[in-house]
């Protein structure tokens, strides 16, 4: 088959390799479609991702696709079922598992090689995080999926309330599922907070009520504070991963506000918080990690709903050959949307 390989910083092949052999609770997906995310630009650029993948390896995690086999022992399924399987399941019997913090398994099990013809889906994804596709759910919307039940951890962990100010600072394909899930899911208000006006008219068309430009020109607190009655927001999603913008997303909240630091900053970087704003004000910082078992489950049914499509996340198609050159464009700013990788 025809598969991605990364070897290291910015070193990605389009080889051929053998079709994945199947254990006996294994299952081969036939892959339809696979989504660049800004997990796999940063795996790209840095040649690695400690906890998911170290080369040289099969490359790439958010996809949808046709069962084509399966190990003798898997129940549930059958050949030629449309699925959609998450990256990653948990065991179910460590210390987080038992404490329902799947998403902090002691042995969370990964699963890449999403760019490629075919892709073996591991027993314990199998069990735990591999969902039938409903037949009017496309296969680019199943794929969406995985990210979005991290964007559901998300919100959930960070109790956003109907009629909420949601501040989210960070407008690419995940910064605007926050805009849609909040919006659509959770009924609270949106102020999209972006560095590009394109983005912020796209907030708006996904959901948010209101948006703020933050591009050097005005103060980005001052213009969120105008919006909700002088006070800040009641919850601020950070959605880019830089310490600066981590700071600046404390700034942005009301006394008793809840701050979500989703993006991820790069390894050994720290962020100064003054402490008599985090004291007297009672503010709450938190981070949110990955997904669970339920959550996957629990975005499948917002993309059956119809809340969440392609249209609004996807804006190319490409073939498998074209790999590289698309992740080299993905690589020039922050914010690209999808690209949908045609085995």
């Amino acid at each position: 088959m025809t598969a991605a390989v990364l070897y290291g910083k910015e070193q990605l092949r389009i080889e051929r390799v053998n079709i994945p052999k199947l254990a006996p609770g294994d299952v081969l997906v036939r892959v339809k479609t696979a989504l660049t995310c800004g997990t796999d630009v940063k795996v790209f650029r840095r040649g690695y991702h400690a906890m998911m993948i170290h080369p040289p390896a099969l490359f790439g995690h958010e996809l949808a696709g046709d069962i084509v086999a399966m190990g003798e022992d898997v129940r549930g399924f059958k050949t030629g079922d449309r699925v959609v399987a998450a990256n990653s399941a948990p065991c179910g019997e460590c210390f987080h598992c038992r404490r329902g913090q799947e998403n902090l398994c002691d042995d969370l099990l990964f699963n890449n090689g999403a760019y490629a013809e075919y892709i073996r889906i591991p027993e314990r994804i199998v069990q735990k995080n591999l969902c039938r596709i409903p037949d009017h759910v496309s296969y680019q919307d199943a794929a969406l999926v995985e990210p979005l039940s991290c964007v559901m951890r998300g919100l959930e962990e960070t109790g956003v309330q109907p009629a909420d100010n949601v501040a989210v600072i960070g407008l690419g394909p995940i910064g605007m599922m926050f805009v849609r899930l909040a919006t659509t899911v959770y009924k609270a208000r949106v102020i999209a907070v972006g560095r590009r006006q394109q983005q912020l008219d796209r907030a708006m068309r996904l959901g948010a009520a209101e948006t703020v430009l933050n591009d050097g020109s005005r103060d980005p607190v001052a213009s969120v504070r105008g919006l909700t009655g002088g006070r800040g927001a009641d919850v601020v999603i950070e959605a880019v991963g830089l310490p600066e913008v981590w700071q600046l997303a404390i700034r942005l909240l009301r006394r008793g506000g809840v701050v979500n630091f989703f993006g991820g900053c790069p390894a050994g970087s720290e962020v100064a918080v003054d402490t008599e704003l985090l004291h007297y004000s009672e503010l709450t910082l938190k981070a949110s990690f990955h997904h669970t078992p339920p959550l996957v489950r629990k975005a499948l049914e917002a993309v059956s709903s119809g809340y969440v499509t392609a249209r609004d996340f996807v804006n190319r198609v490409e073939p498998l050959s074209n790999l590289l050159e698309v992740m080299q464009h993905l690589m020039s700013h922050n914010g690209h949307l999808k690209t949908a990788i045609i085995p």
